[in-house]
C-alpha cells in the first residue's frame, strides 16, 4: 500500500463514525397517535404537532407520526391499538379514556401517553397521580371539580332559574367518576338553591326522550356531563337544546362553536400540545410510570353570545367579563 492508499484508507476509518453520528442523529422518532373522534376537534392532533415542533421535532426529517381514528366507533379501537404496536412505535398518544384502556390492554411495554383523561386514577388507568407505574402517564383533564363550577356559572348567566337538568351518560367514565359528578352536582346545587333532574341516556337514540323527560319537569337550564358520545353528538345535543329553548352549559367549545350558549373546562388544544413534552422526555431516556401525572393549567369560559339572543337571555355583564371570548 503506497502513502496515497494509506491517506485513504485512514480517512475512511476516521469517516465510519462520523458516519455512524450523523446516522444516530437523524434517527426517526416513531409516534403513534390514537384517538376515537379526532375529526370533532382538528385542533388537537395540530396542537400536538406543535407542541413536538417547539421541541425540535420536524416530520419527514426526524419525526413520524402514525395516526388512527376510530372516527366515533369504540369498538374499532383495540384493533387500531394493535396496529401501532405492530409498527413498533415509540410511544402511543391517546385523548381521552376509551382510546387510553384500548392501548394499555394492547401493550404493557411501549409507553403511553393521554392528553386530557378523566380520573386517570379511578378509572385505573395509573396507580396515583405522583407515581403513574407502568407505561402509562399524561395530563389529566380533571372530571368532578368542574362541574359545581359550571352550575355556578349557569346560575349567574340564568338569573332566576330554580329547575336545572343533568344530562349524564353512566357507567362510561367508571363509578368512581360517576358518583363523585353526581356528588359534586348536588352539592353545588343545594349551595345555589337550585333543583336538579338527573336524566340519564345510554345513546344518541336516547336524546329525544331526554328532552321530552326535561319539559315534562319544566328544566329551566341544561348542564351536561363530560362523556365521548355527547362529544361526538355535540350539534345534535346543542340543536335539541335550542329546540327546546333550554340555556345550556357545556363541557367544551365545540359546542359553543356549533351553537351551544356556553361552556367551561380545561382548554384541550393546551393540554394535546403539552403532552408532547411528555413524548420528549420518553424518548430521552425517561420511564412513563416514573413521570407525574399533570393536571389542567389553562381553563377557559367560551359564551355564545348569538344564541343567548336567541333564547331572550341578557347575559349579566360580570358574567361576560370573565369569559376567554365571546361568540357574536
Amino acid at each position: 500500500m503506497d502513502r496515497r492508499d494509506t491517506v485513504l484508507a485512514l480517512l475512511a476509518l476516521g469517516a465510519a463514525p462520523l458516519a455512524a453520528e450523523a446516522q444516530q442523529a437523524t434517527k426517526f422518532a416513531r409516534i403513534g397517535y390514537l384517538t376515537s373522534s379526532q375529526g370533532v376537534n382538528p385542533d388537537l392532533p395540530e396542537a400536538f404537532r406543535q407542541g413536538l415542533r417547539d421541541l425540535g421535532y420536524v416530520e419527514g426529517r426526524n419525526l413520524v407520526i402514525e395516526s388512527r381514528d376510530a372516527e366515533g366507533k369504540v369498538d374499532r379501537l383495540p384493533a387500531l391499538a394493535a396496529e401501532l404496536v405492530a409498527l413498533k412505535v415509540d410511544v402511543i398518544v391517546v385523548t381521552f379514556n376509551t382510546a387510553t384502556r384500548a392501548a394499555k390492554q394492547a401493550t404493557e411495554t411501549i409507553p403511553i401517553v393521554f392528553a386530557g383523561s378523566a380520573d386517570p386514577v379511578g378509572s385505573g388507568l395509573v396507580t396515583s397521580l405522583a407515581r403513574p407505574g407502568g407505561n402509562v402517564t399524561g395530563l389529566s383533564g380533571l372530571g368532578p371539580e368542574l362541574v359545581d363550577k359550571r352550575l355556578e356559572l349557569l346560575t349567574q348567566a340564568v338569573p332566576g332559574i330554580s329547575r336545572v337538568a343533568v344530562l349524564r351518560l353512566p357507567g362510561v367514565l367508571g363509578e368512581r367518576m360517576d358518583k363523585e359528578m353526581l356528588k359534586e352536582a348536588e352539592v353545588a346545587a343545594q349551595a345555589l338553591g337550585v333543583r336538579l333532574q338527573f336524566v340519564e341516556v345510554r345513546g344518541p337514540d336516547d336524546f329525544d326522550r331526554a328532552f321530552s323527560d326535561m319539559t315534562r319537569a319544566r328544566a329551566g337550564a341544561l348542564t351536561v356531563l363530560p362523556g365521548n358520545m355527547f362529544l361526538r353528538e355535540h350539534r345534535r345535543l346543542v340543536d335539541l337544546a335550542a329546540k327546546n329553548r333550554l340555556p345550556a352549559v357545556y363541557t367544551s367549545r365545540e359546542f359553543v362553536d356549533a351553537g351551544g350558549l356556553m361552556s367551561y373546562g380545561a382548554n384541550r388544544p393546551d393540554l394535546s400540545r403539552r403532552a408532547a413534552t411528555y413524548v420528549d422526555k420518553i424518548l430521552k431516556g425517561a420511564k412513563p410510570g416514573d413521570l407525574p401525572v399533570e393536571q389542567p393549567t389553562k381553563f377557559e369560559l367560551i359564551i355564545n353570545l348569538k344564541t343567548a339572543n336567541a333564547l331572550g337571555l341578557t347575559i349579566p355583564q360580570p358574567v361576560l367579563g370573565r369569559a376567554d371570548e365571546v361568540i357574536q
